[in-house]
């Protein structure tokens, strides 16, 4: 139970950095290919020799670059799985920046009305574009188009659109588990960052830095 509660805790982190590093791998590839090929042309003039298997090598490697124009399209894909996932890491996280001054002036018990209002917004809003985004996944699922430069693997748009609602469902559960800890009296608010204070500790942390060199 414990393994799966921290599978759970860290779900958005781990499929984050999956996202991540295939982002980073076919980008990397992409880029290689696409200069590895100059590579063989120039050492091909140099050496008539070998000319002939160097250029058939380079022809390869530029084959390989021109075959992947699906990169592209992957990439932005990944990148949109990439924004949702942030979006319930953010809530998880406390993240998200907050403005919340004036809450903060209230007693401790009016800032747990205003959390719980505040909550039941959040998860209307996420309720309602998980609704609203599933229903348009199922129109790209009737309708079967093929994905940009992706089509021809089997990818279709329904595919990539498929992380609306899910990352919205995400969304919608971690607001629910924040509304239980505010219920509970465990937190009082959304948790979310501080900026002010995030920069006033950096402040001081920078004035003890500060103090500590000059002495």
């Amino acid at each position: 139970m414990n393994a799966l509660r921290r599978v759970w805790d860290h779900f958005e982190e781990a499929f984050i950095a999956f996202l991540l590093a295939t982002m980073t791998l076919v980008t990397f590839v992409y880029v290689i290919l696409n200069n590895l090929y100059t590579l063989f042309y120039n050492l091909a003039d140099r050496w008539a020799s070998a000319s002939d298997t160097l250029f058939a090598i380079g022809d390869a490697i530029l084959a390989m670059a021109q075959a992947m124009t699906w990169s592209n399209s992957l990439t932005k894909a990944l990148f949109a799985w990439l924004i949702f996932f942030g979006l319930a890491y953010g809530v998880r996280t406390a993240g998200h920046i907050g403005v919340d001054a004036l809450v903060k002036l209230a007693p401790r018990h009016i800032q747990r009305v205003i959390g719980v209002i505040a909550c039941l917004c959040c998860l209307a809003y996420a309720g309602l574009m998980a609704v609203a985004s599933f229903e348009w996944t199922q129109t790209l699922f009737t309708a079967a188009i093929g994905a940009e430069d992706l089509g021809h693997y089997g990818v279709q748009q329904w595919h990539i659109g498929l992380i609306l609602p899910l990352g919205f469902s995400l969304v919608f559960i971690r607001f629910a588990e924040i509304l239980i800890r505010i219920l509970k009296g465990q937190q009082t608010g959304l948790g979310l960052a501080d900026e002010a204070a995030e920069a006033l500790k950096l402040t001081e942390h920078e004035d003890s830095s500060h103090k500590e060199d000059s002495k």
